[in-house]
């Protein structure tokens, strides 16, 4: 009874399970029964497949095959094992030799002519084939500058079926590698467009330097979406493991640009505020596919118009703030992504926002009602809320010259050098991510610092959470004035950045 193994890579998230995919070919009536938990996608698999092993040339097997994919009770989603089932299914009939399977990895969608399509997340399957021990992988040909990235794995592309078949049989080469594209980002929009604004200014720069979440609340037109958005081009770029983990999210996403790869810039997403949960969090039918959250991993994650985006969303944000991952279970498990991102609101006072706030025409209770649906548990975990005023000159000249990027980016760099060399040996890179009991008890202030803060949380102004993100906030005002530790004052504007009236 004639048998053949091929290895692939299954994803849950961005978590690789190496599949092992059996091949037994018997006596009986010609059929093919796939079995080990296929979805629908993979189901039509063995139809697929057997119109390409014939359209390359190869015989396909006139009796009883039957396709076993291992571990079996861990569901299978895509089309990404069609080369692995041809190859094996080759095998068994010994139509090519087994011997560069083992140790071997093979990802790829067949058409029915032969073609070896690209299919989603070639980067996290292959880092996890290297964690498992696996050196050598066949990925479709438009795949290889996704693969290239992996380091300690050979990785060869093909165009089409018969090209692997010829590589089995030592007849040819596959398709080698180029070296990764470091092509230079875009440049990120200036801070020297938005004119005026300082206090809002300074709260980004902050936001950028601590990694802080941040508030806008202002009237239409004042700069709140133009801060937001150069606030990525304030951060450094990613470091090679955050650089992979994002890179990784949008490869399962299916938006990865094929040419240039590598993700170095921080992302900004920035939904609209009809976004489904599912679109925004994570989900959809089998396994989950990751949400906005995910994408803006490392990143920016900003709301424009945030109280439109209605609660149920919004506050469908607030473990995942805490938790810099999110966990999201269906009926075949439990998927993981990562989405620790910078988050960034803006909104208007009110519904009519005219652009003094003497034209306002709301009832004091719709705009009461217009600013509660943001909640106080979401508010609490936002460290720094600014209110921006209407401009009242539109000329340079009147309001001063707005700094650049480069000089702000400089300050912000510097301030985060000292974070992290502050925090190297925890594992943090920046303020936000330090632990309150840290910060309360290996690096307590003393008490005439913390005095303020005592007395907030005296009278219940801010809440225990709110208390622990005020430390981290102060932690970033000293960095950004070369301070060793934080002093009163920064506890006081840390404080400051909190003020409820600023929402």
């Amino acid at each position: 009874m004639p048998l053949a193994r091929a290895w692939s890579v299954a994803l849950i998230g961005i978590e690789g399970r190496l599949i092992e995919i059996e091949a037994d070919i018997g006596a009986g009536l010609p059929g093919t029964k796939l079995v080990g938990l296929p979805d629908a996608g993979l189901r039509e698999a063995k139809d697929r497949v057997r119109a390409a092993v014939r359209n390359s040339g190869e015989k396909w097997p006139e009796t009883a095959v039957t396709l076993g994919l291992s571990p079996a009770n861990l569901p299978k989603v895509g089309s990404a094992y069609d080369l692995a089932i041809a190859v094996a299914v080759l095998a068994a009939s010994g139509c090519v030799p087994a011997t560069r399977l083992l140790g071997t990895v093979l990802l790829g969608e067949l058409a029915l002519d032969g073609r070896v399509r690209p299919v989603r997340g070639v980067l996290p399957a292959l880092l996890a084939a290297r964690t498992i021990g696996y050196r050598r992988a066949v990925v479709p040909v438009d795949s290889l500058c996704e693969g290239a990235l992996v380091d300690g794995i050979e990785v060869a592309g093909a165009g089409r079926l018969a090209e692997v078949i010829g590589w089995l049989r030592g007849e040819q080469e596959l398709v080698p590698p180029d070296p990764p594209d470091l092509a230079m980002p875009p440049p990120a929009p200036d801070l020297a467009d938005v004119i005026g604004q300082p206090e809002a200014r300074w709260a980004v720069e902050v936001a950028a330097a601590g990694g802080h979440h941040l508030l806008m609340t202002g009237p239409p037109g004042v700069g709140k979406t133009m801060l937001a958005k150069r606030l990525p081009g304030l951060l450094p770029p990613l470091t090679d493991e955050d650089a992979l983990q994002v890179t990784a999210v949008h490869s399962v996403d299916g938006s990865l640009q094929p040419s240039a790869p590598l993700l170095r810039v921080p992302p900004f997403v920035a939904p609209h505020h009809s976004i489904s949960i599912a679109a925004l969090v994570g989900g959809g039918s089998g396994l989950a596919m990751p949400g906005a959250i995910s994408k803006a991993h490392r990143g920016v994650l900003f709301l424009d118009e945030a109280a439109e985006f209605g609660g149920e969303r919004l506050e469908s944000l607030r473990t995942v703030l805490e938790d810099g991952e999110v966990r999201i279970a269906r009926a075949r498990g439990v998927v993981r992504y990562p989405a620790r991102f910078q988050f960034v609101l803006a909104t208007n006072p009110c519904p009519c926002a005219p652009p003094r706030d003497a034209d306002c025409c709301c009832t004091p209770a719709a705009r009461r009602r217009y600013l509660t649906r943001l909640s106080g548990p979401l508010l609490d975990r936002v460290d720094l809320r600014v209110r921006m005023r209407p401009m009242t000159a539109m000329s340079v000249h009147d309001v001063g010259e707005p700094e650049p990027t480069a000089t702000v980016r400089d300050r912000v760099l510097q301030a985060r050098e000292r974070a992290a060399k502050r925090w190297a040996e925890r594992g943090w890179q920046v303020n936000a991510e330090v632990p309150g009991p840290v910060l309360r008890r290996d690096y307590a202030l003393p008490a005439g610092v913390t005095r303020l803060l005592d007395r907030s949380l005296d009278r219940g102004a801010i809440t225990a959470r709110g208390a622990d993100r005020c430390l981290r906030v102060a932690w970033t005002l000293a960095d950004l004035a070369e301070a060793d530790q934080p002093d009163a004052d920064h506890v006081a504007a840390a404080l400051e950045f909190r003020d409820r009236r600023a929402a």
